[in-house]
C-alpha cells in the first residue's frame, strides 16, 4: 500500500487587503480556507491565530493603505507572509500591551520559525508551520460561510 502524501508541489495564494481592522478577519478566513482546501497537515487554529497576530500588527503598527497576505505551501511547511509599508522591523519578546496584545510572543512560541525582512515597499513578517503527518486528513467544507469568501474589494494577485 502506498502512503498518500499531501500536499504535492508548491502552492501559493496572495491577496491584498485594506489596512483596516476588518482585514484581520478576512485574513483568518483566507488562511482557514487555504488550509482546508489544500488539505495541509497543520493545526488550522494555530495557523489562523498566528495570521491574526501578524495582520493585526500590520494594521496597528504598519504603514500604507493595504496589507498583503501571502500563503505558500512547500517542502513540508506552510508559510504565511504579511507585507505592509512600514520600514520598522519588529522584535520578538517585546512587552505585551493591553491594546495590542502579546505581540510576536505567540508567533515566536507557536511557529516552527518566524522572521522579517525589508522589501522595496516596506517590510514583510512571516511564520512557518511544519507539516504534522500524524494529523488526519480533513475534508474541505461543502460550502464556506460568507465571511470566509473574498469580498469584491480585495484584489487577488
Amino acid at each position: 500500500m502506498m502512503a498518500l502524501t499531501r500536499p504535492a508541489g508548491l502552492r501559493q495564494f496572495r491577496v491584498r487587503l485594506s489596512r483596516e481592522p476588518a482585514a484581520a478577519a478576512r485574513a483568518r478566513g483566507h488562511v482557514r480556507a487555504v488550509v482546508a482546501d489544500w488539505n495541509i497537515p497543520v493545526d488550522p487554529d494555530i495557523a489562523v491565530l498566528l495570521t491574526s497576530d501578524l495582520v493585526t500588527s500590520a494594521i496597528v503598527r504598519g504603514a500604507g493603505d493595504t496589507v498583503t497576505l501571502a500563503v505558500r505551501c512547500s517542502r513540508g511547511r506552510l508559510r504565511v507572509d504579511v507585507y505592509d509599508g512600514s520600514r520598522d522591523l519588529p522584535a520578538a519578546g517585546g512587552p505585551a500591551t493591553p491594546p495590542t496584545g502579546p505581540g510576536l510572543a505567540l508567533v515566536a512560541v507557536l511557529s516552527t520559525a518566524w522572521g522579517c525582512f525589508h522589501t522595496p515597499a516596506g517590510r514583510a513578517v512571516y511564520f512557518t508551520l511544519a507539516f504534522q503527518p500524524d494529523l488526519p486528513p480533513r475534508k474541505p467544507p461543502a460550502s464556506r460561510p460568507a465571511w470566509e469568501k473574498p469580498s469584491t474589494s480585495e484584489e487577488e494577485m
